[in-house]
């Protein structure tokens, strides 16, 4: 049975995509800010305040019977065959930057018959490195090479749920190219100044976020 005892920015963000709301729609039913939310996002450890248990207890006593079968799965996801015995699936995703730029690549959506931008990810391998993935799928899917820098933490992801491995990336050399043509339609150097017009900002990891404010400009 899917009780949760105490609430963590773990538990929250499990909640916010089992119900499949963006952080502003969430923070809205909770009544709360949407940086709380994304503090949950990026903290996933914290335990969150008494006033926020409780509204998140209502919020989980009310959801809807396949949004709490949802939860339960995010929060105890079952292993599935790609993702080899007794492990779950996680995702290595890169985001790789050069002045003003960070690489993304536009994906077919299956689902909905549409489009979406994102970062270039893979299926982390049983036995094998996360780190390893990122930089092995970026120059699989886009011709380019590149080095990890650092680690910017993993989440649950909000629309998909899947548990995700950020990793910072330098570029090193190669021209962006789509090389994965029955999944992708095309692959850029976006403008950090424009990435909310690609990705959502309430889908974006705010570490992300951070990180590439840090980044240097574009150089004149």
């Amino acid at each position: 049975m899917d009780v949760v005892s105490e609430w963590t920015g773990r538990h929250a963000c499990a909640l916010q995509a089992a119900l499949r709301l963006s952080q502003e729609e969430f923070a809205g039913q909770l009544g709360v800010a949407r940086r709380t939310v994304a503090s949950w996002h990026a903290r996933p450890a914290m335990v969150l305040r008494p006033d926020l248990q409780r509204a998140l207890d209502t919020a989980h006593e009310r959801a809807a019977t396949a949004a709490r079968a949802r939860f339960a799965h995010y929060l105890n996801p079952v292993p599935s065959q790609d993702a080899g015995q007794g492990r779950a699936l996680t995702v290595a995703i890169a985001i790789v930057t050069k002045p003003g730029h960070v690489l993304l690549v536009c994906r077919r959506d299956v689902e909905t018959s549409g489009l979406s931008w994102t970062f270039p990810a893979g299926v982390v391998k049983p036995g094998a490195g996360a780190e390893l993935a990122a930089v092995r799928e970026t120059l699989a899917e886009t011709g380019v090479h590149c080095a990890v820098r650092a680690t910017l933490g993993s989440r649950l992801h909000p629309v998909t749920g899947v548990h995700c491995e950020y990793y910072l990336c330098d570029f090193l050399t190669g021209d962006a190219a789509n090389r994965d043509a029955d999944e992708h339609v095309s692959v850029i150097w976006a403008p950090v100044a424009s990435l909310t017009r690609f990705i959502p900002a309430e889908q974006l990891f705010p570490p992300i976020l951070h990180a590439l404010e840090e980044e240097p400009s574009e150089r004149p």
